[in-house]
């Protein structure tokens, strides 16, 4: 009986001309970034060869940049996805090596755009990095909760945005944002993971286990400096720093390395809570950093029943805190929010999945996206000043 279908042992080979070019094929790994750097694999000399035989069939040799690369099956899976949506693919082999040590120097000064080591590219002249301190007086107001959610809604508008946990003894951030990857290191470059578009930084992930870390102001300050200059953060809109409760060591060598910087400052609605973040926010009168404003925490608790709202923790903590150091700087420290009361803020950081993604709409989630927004729109004002763009909301 006659059949359209050639048997087992008869193998069709499409005619020469049907192979697909090997410009189309780099063409299409430059759509495939690194999953760590974010730039294209072609861009980053990451592509070793390309081959193609003449029934269409590919195979790309890919350098890693160190052997025991993380993401060595993801940079494998989107190199093969993307070369057989080229057409005149059959198939695709994909094939892993590693850079040299000079390619991986090569690479390092690439990416440093031929600037000097250990230098914080957030702190040099022209960066149109926004920097956030974001501060408290005491702990246990939620000033994490805070900045990883604020880091998210930003990273979902669209900006680039990166976190460095820099409360060093009780690092939280990873948990938090869900961020459960390791650096990886290239020559002396960390490259840091990400979780929902926001790299992330922390000590927590050079540390085994839940072990605590023991360390005097020097050891904190080079660690912070590592955290900024050693990290390859890329074009970044926004960079966040969670900083431990109080006036310590960090906060001093934030404004030493990144003066900068601007201080946000989280409070709870009670009296001795104000009073603390208060003073906290005064340190911007000796470093003279600017003061962003005041984020109200726990501002009060929406009742399931009735809808009012109870205050668990009083009121008017937020402007207390805004006035005081309105006066204390001289210039005027607004409030940029009040957060209530909602278990599902605290469910997220549990879980690492940011209310501001999980469940906007919550009255937490929502409070947290406007004043991401406000944020936001300074950046864009920053950023868009030469293309004449209007942020939204001045302050």
């Amino acid at each position: 009986m006659a059949t359209d279908t050639p048997p087992d042992s008869v193998r069709v080979v499409p005619p020469a001309d049907a192979a697909p070019s090997e410009d189309a094929i780099r063409d299409a790994l430059a759509t495939v970034n690194d999953p760590e750097i974010h730039r294209p694999i072609t861009e980053l000399g990451m592509v070793k060869s390309v081959d193609i035989a003449a029934d269409g069939a590919v195979a790309v040799v890919v350098y890693l940049t160190v052997s025991g690369c993380p993401m060595r099956e993801t940079i494998t899976s989107n190199v093969r996805e993307a070369v057989e949506r080229v057409e005149g693919v059959t198939s695709v082999a994909v094939e892993l090596d590693v850079m040299s040590d000079e390619q991986r120097k090569e690479l390092a000064a690439s990416l440093r755009g031929g600037t000097a080591e250990r230098e914080v590219p957030f702190a040099q002249p022209g960066s149109l990095t926004r920097v956030y301190a974001v501060a408290s007086g005491k702990g246990g107001v939620g000033k994490s909760s805070v900045t990883v959610n604020l880091a998210a809604a930003m990273a979902a508008d669209g900006l680039k945005v990166g976190v460095v946990d820099a409360d060093i003894y009780g690092h939280s951030v990873p948990r938090m944002l869900g961020a459960d990857g390791k650096p990886t290191q290239v020559e002396n470059m960390i490259m840091p993971p990400s979780a929902h578009g926001v790299k992330v930084i922390s000590i927590g992930m050079f540390t085994p286990g839940n072990a605590p870390v023991v360390w005097r102001g020097p050891m904190l300050h080079r660690a912070l400096q590592q955290f900024l200059a050693d990290v390859y953060w890329g074009d970044l809109d926004v960079l966040l720093l969670d900083l431990p409760p109080g006036t310590g060591d960090i906060a001093i060598s934030v404004a030493q390395l990144v003066p900068n910087a601007e201080i946000l400052v989280v409070t709870t609605p009670q009296q001795a809570a104000a009073e603390v973040a208060e003073r906290a926010g005064s340190i911007a009168v000796q470093t003279h950093q600017k003061i962003v404003g005041v984020v109200e925490n726990m501002s009060g608790l929406p009742c399931p029943h009735c809808d009012e709202m109870v205050d668990v923790f009083g009121t008017g903590g937020g402007e207390r805190v805004a006035e005081g150091l309105t006066r204390t700087t001289g210039a005027q420290v607004p409030v940029l929010g009040a957060i209530p009361i909602d278990v599902r803020l605290r469910e997220g950081g549990d879980e690492g999945k940011p209310v501001v993604l999980s469940d906007p709409d919550s009255p937490a989630g929502a409070a947290i996206r406007a004043i991401a927004g406000k944020l936001g729109d300074r950046q864009r004002g920053l950023s868009g000043m030469s293309l004449g763009i209007t942020p939204r909301n001045k302050f």
